[in-house]
């Protein structure tokens, strides 16, 4: 009877309370990304003209807005001003207030403010970028503070797969995103796409708040045997994780520390750019309509979203078969995708023909899973119990390509030629080659020394994360 219960539960995901929790992280990040994207298609159709037809038969142009390509940037850029400001917060908030809620109050609002936007479009344009900006407040936490979830749910050998299956969601997110916000504006006009991406974030976070808590202790459904095998593995340190000193100091003087500020914003600025400006740059390329440009431009994150979870179990099997070391894996992972995305952008600003361009581009972006499977859960392996801060710090870091990115793409295409947007895909593979070398030099997958510290718990408390 017994392995009859644990063969039903193997497939009956949701009799394991750590792999709904999993699922429903994943859920979140689609909407993390959703609601972040909508933007980049939205704009295109809200800067596009139209035929009206008046009560005469007479046929004008209209054009709801006549933004240049600077002021596109501004708006584009606007919702990483905010979110550049809560990284550490969110990491902090998390240790503090528990994981869960965090996460889930910062997508709450906003999908919440996403509902506000047809309507403050078009009463003023600062506005509109004040909106954005509160939005990248919020939204700013959810990264972060994910890592407490994991430091109570995630036993450390499932901890990278775990991890990297609810991250995968983003970029799920990014290609549904592009998809449906394409459809939704060419049909139903811009602010439906609005209307529809803050709908389904509310929605998910009410089934997020009644079904997930910060521990599993708090879980009133999980079974006796699921939650003595994650204690076993993570312990039972739900009061002393909010006692955790943060030593600041080490964190600055760090390399290995370094290594993932530098991988992750490398990493970024390939992502950002072509997150807010690929629909564009199809446009302005190969004269793609919104509902194409916006189903091209979700291709390459159809692709990540497969190759994250592959990306994690395949460094998972190789360490627990003694193949590569963590350190080695890691590094082979991280800079072994940057070299081959700083291949396939360099190229792309070469092809000629429209498929041509996107395939490069979905390879660009595919690598992108196998190296965010390494560098993004790298702060579990050096300091366990500062994992959500230390995430909080290298996503800082990581959110100033969104700034930057948007605004630089503004400045250089300014007519839209193939030639100005050469320039922006040699300067993304240009960031990804340094971030190879930087990387392979000083990243670790180490327990570092400054992290030894206020190991009061038993030997398998090392694997508790905050």
């Amino acid at each position: 009877m017994a392995l009859a219960t644990d063969s039903i539960q193997k497939w009956m995901f949701w009799k394991r309370r750590r792999h709904l929790v999993t699922f429903l992280a994943f859920l979140g990040f689609i909407n993390v990304y959703t609601l972040r994207v909508n933007m980049s298609i939205a704009i295109v159709a809200m800067n596009s003209p139209y035929n009206v037809t008046m009560d005469n038969g007479t046929v004008v142009e209209g054009q709801d807005f006549n933004w240049d390509s600077k002021t596109r940037g501004v708006i584009l850029s606007s919702f990483f001003y905010g979110y550049l400001f809560t990284q550490i917060l969110g990491g902090w908030l998390g240790a503090r207030l528990g994981g869960s809620r965090v996460f889930g109050v910062g997508i709450a609002v906003t999908a919440l403010l996403t509902l506000l936007i047809p309507l403050v479009a078009n009463i003023s344009f600062s506005l509109l970028v004040a909106i954005r900006v509160i939005e990248g407040i919020f939204e700013g936490m959810s990264f972060p503070c994910i890592h407490a979830v994991w430091a109570q749910w995630a036993p450390a050998q499932e901890r990278s797969l775990m991890a990297a299956s609810a991250f995968s969601g983003m970029y799920l997110g990014a290609m549904l995103g592009m998809t449906v916000c394409g459809f939704t504006a060419a049909t139903l006009g811009w602010p439906s796409v609005f209307y529809i991406t803050g709908g389904v974030g509310l929605l998910w976070y009410v089934v997020w708040l009644v079904v997930v808590k910060d521990c599993p202790q708090d879980d009133p459904y999980i079974s006796s045997e699921e939650l003595k095998y994650i204690k076993q593995s993570v312990g039972n340190n739900n009061t002393e994780a909010k006692k955790v000193k943060h030593p600041w100091n080490k964190f600055l003087t760090s390399m290995p520390v370094w290594a993932i500020i530098v991988a992750h914003t490398c990493e970024n600025w390939g992502f950002y750019t072509l997150l807010t400006q690929l629909p564009m740059f199809l446009k302005d390329i190969f004269n793609f309509q919104l509902a194409k440009a916006g189903f091209m431009s979700s291709l390459p994150y159809l692709a990540v979203a497969i190759t994250v979870p592959f990306g994690a179990a395949l460094a998972d099997c190789l360490k627990k078969r003694n193949v590569l070391s963590t350190t080695r894996a890691l590094k082979l992972f991280t800079s072994g995708a940057f070299c081959c995305q700083t291949v396939c952008m360099s190229l792309a600003g070469h092809m000629t023909t429209e498929n041509n361009v996107v395939a490069c581009l979905v390879l660009a972006i595919s690598f992108e899973g196998i190296s965010w499977s390494a560098f993004s859960v790298n702060h579990l392996e050096i300091a366990p119990q500062h994992a959500s801060v230390l995430m909080g710090i290298t996503n800082t870091a990581a959110s100033l390509p969104g700034i930057i990115s948007p605004l630089v793409t503004g400045y250089i295409v300014t007519s839209g030629t193939v030639e100005q947007w050469r320039i922006v895909l040699y300067i993304s593979s240009s960031i990804y080659m340094f971030g190879a070398v930087f990387y392979w030099l000083f990243a670790s997958g180490e327990r570092q020394p400054w992290a030894m510290e206020d190991q009061t718990m038993s030997k398998n408390s090392e694997l508790h994360t905050i």
